[in-house]
């Protein structure tokens, strides 16, 4: 049995941040939930889909955020407990169906979880998706321990049905990625079958009901705002004129911060779980008995601002700050040293950071840039178009996946990249507005995501582009997610159904379809220079399943390669795919045997033919 179905009330175990999440919706009693999967939430989905196996909770991966959200939309409004969850970037693709589900509400508890990524670990942007809530007239609650993002993934689904409104439920890469001990709860019994009750009045918005259903939404947030004040989740402890107000994974960081500085019996300390509506009330009572206020908040200014504009309605006369070039930045992660250290500046308390330990004869470590893995067919993709387009002036846009690598030296093959399904939307542009020959790169779960509307436009439009769709069999970056291109028999899984892409693109329109082999180079590069030659959209089906993917179902042969001494240390191998199972020693090239995949690319390119299989 999956260890998150283990109806123990009162047992105590280690769990990371997104497992606690996810155990926090079982207790819940979620019986739907949706997702598209992305880094820092993805184990949640990881966790959810293996249950669903073993339970009658039902889940799926969908095909893009907005597909997620309104699949889930509609479970919520047949009574089920739903749960959708998403990375930060993933609310944007959501956006549209999220801002009119707050005005057509939920029959059911239905929680929708957006995991921010501060930093940027596994990201595009650092957005601070805390103004989603606001914008969308939504309640949210921001845990800022492992602990509590259970309790609150539960709490959320009763606060949605009070208020027959979705919850945000907000995370950071910290909460998601940290572990600590949590404490199991009751399971709340699920519900599986629902039965949606008509209610035009409420379900169709068109604008003579969304005017009305406008005015529910106001009421329904006003009713949020009152359980907001006595949320246990907004909680001062702790008494003295110094005043510090956080929220999230900055809340923890205060703590220890007020305890090392030893101000324990100068400063209170107000933590904000549920974010929106900020409890106004309860952070005005909070400021009259300060003299000074500094509010921790990783991101924007999103309750430093309203924390201003309440102390100006009650006349509040005192400093309060957070945002500055002396204090704490919009930009990247918090850490302890950073809170304890500004935090004394602010308050002016004596304080000597601890001192560092001497690296000095330690030797620096060398620099790892992001790479390709051993054996990826993504690398001799990009050789074999570079190769193709010799003696071209070429653009490649490229897209959000494990091949955005591309445009690191030496493949240098990604030039232009915003967001999910943009390589080929920006391929339109970029045929239209110059003389260059366009190059674009999308993987097979972003083609499905975002991609195939593009494209859409691109034959309508006849545009002149090659698309390079890279077909790896699974959803790679984050963690070997199924998408509809998918064969889940190979999980041992049944009852799903496979859309091959090389049909769907033909479906389209596009007259000109090609497929390769990548780990046959010559071939390859002979198929793509017929597509850089045709005149419109021409679309080229990279087929090789991902390394770790077909490993990990033990679809591989074990062959590894040898450099032998025909070599004359041209360094091609090196000089122009780079993979990362070269390497030098005594001046000459070697292959390291434990990290080669035995793809043969390197051997194709070898001009004296000098990398062979290792017979042991």
């Amino acid at each position: 049995m999956h260890k998150l179905l283990n109806d123990q009330p009162g047992e105590k175990i280690m769990l990371l941040g997104n497992e606690a999440i996810a155990r926090g919706a079982i207790e819940g009693g979620v019986a739907f939930s949706t997702t598209y999967p992305g880094t820092p939430s993805s184990e949640i989905s990881l966790n959810l889909f293996q249950m669903s196996q073993e339970s009658d909770l039902y889940f799926e991966y969908s095909t893009n955020e907005k597909v997620a959200l309104e699949v889930a939309a509609a479970a919520a409004n047949s009574g089920l407990r739903t749960f959708c969850m998403m990375k930060h970037v993933g609310l944007n693709v959501a956006a549209d169906p999220l801002m009119t589900l707050a005005y057509v509400g939920v029959t059911a508890g239905m929680v929708i979880l957006t995991a921010d990524d501060p930093a940027m670990f596994s990201s595009q942007n650092e957005q601070d998706n805390r103004y989603y809530a606001k914008f969308g007239n939504l309640p949210m609650l921001e845990p800022s321990t492992v602990a509590e993002a259970k309790e609150m993934a539960k709490y959320a689904f009763e606060l949605s049905e009070r208020l027959l409104q979705p919850v945000l439920l907000r995370t950071t890469t910290r909460i998601n990625h940290s572990n600590a001990y949590v404490t199991f709860g009751d399971i709340t019994p699920r519900k599986t079958k629902g039965k949606f009750i008509r209610e035009p009045s409420r379900c169709v918005t068109v604008p003579a009901v969304s005017r009305q259903l406008h005015v529910k939404v106001l009421e329904k947030m006003a009713a949020a705002k009152t359980i907001s004040e006595t949320s246990d989740f907004n909680r001062i402890q702790g008494s003295g004129k110094f005043g510090i107000i956080a929220n999230g994974v900055s809340y923890p960081y205060a703590q220890d911060a007020i305890k090392d500085l030893g101000i324990e019996d100068q400063a209170k300390l107000l933590s904000v779980g549920f974010s929106n509506p900020l409890p106004e009330q309860q952070i005005k009572a909070f400021l009259a008995g300060c003299d000074k206020v500094l509010v921790i908040e990783e991101g924007e200014a999103f309750m430093e601002e309203a924390v201003k504009a309440f102390a100006q309605e009650a006349g509040i006369m005192i400093p309060i700050n957070g945002k500055s070039d002396t204090l704490f930045s919009r930009l990247y992660e918090y850490d302890p040293a950073m809170v304890r250290e500004k935090m004394a500046a602010y308050f002016g308390i004596a304080y000597t950071p601890t001192e560092k330990l001497s690296t000095d004869n330690i030797p620096e470590l060398p620099m790892r840039p992001p790479n390709l893995c051993s054996g990826c067919s993504h690398r001799a993709t990009f050789y074999e178009v570079q190769q193709a387009a010799k003696g071209m002036d070429i653009i490649c846009p490229n897209d959000i996946g494990c091949y955005t690598l591309g445009f690191m030296p030496p493949l240098s093959t990604g030039d232009f990249v915003i967001c999910m399904g943009s390589s080929v939307s920006t391929s339109c542009g970029f045929s239209k507005a110059t003389d260059q020959k366009v190059i674009s790169f999308i993987g097979d779960s972003t083609f499905f995501h975002s991609g195939m509307t593009g494209l859409v436009n691109a034959v309508f439009n006849h545009h002149n582009f090659t698309l390079v769709i890279l077909e790896n069999d699974i959803t790679a970056m984050t963690g070997h997610q199924p998408h509809p291109g998918v064969d889940m028999e190979r999980f041992g899984l049944k009852g799903y159904g496979r859309v091959n892409i090389e049909q769907v693109v033909k479906a389209l329109g596009v007259e000109h379809v090609s497929v390769i082999k990548p780990f046959k180079v010559k071939k390859s590069i002979e198929t793509i220079k017929e597509a850089l030659a045709f005149q419109g959209v021409s679309v080229i089906i990279s087929q090789e399943p991902c390394m770790l993917y077909a490993k990990s179902l033990k679809l591989l042969t074990k062959r590894v390669f040898k450099v032998t001494d025909k070599c004359k240390d041209h360094r091609d191998c090196i000089n122009t795919i780079a993979c990362p199972s070269f390497y030098i020693e005594d001046d000459k090239v070697k292959i390291d045997a434990d990290t080669c995949a035995g793809c043969a690319l390197c051997a194709q390119i070898c001009p004296e033919n000098a990398i062979t299989p290792l017979k042991k």
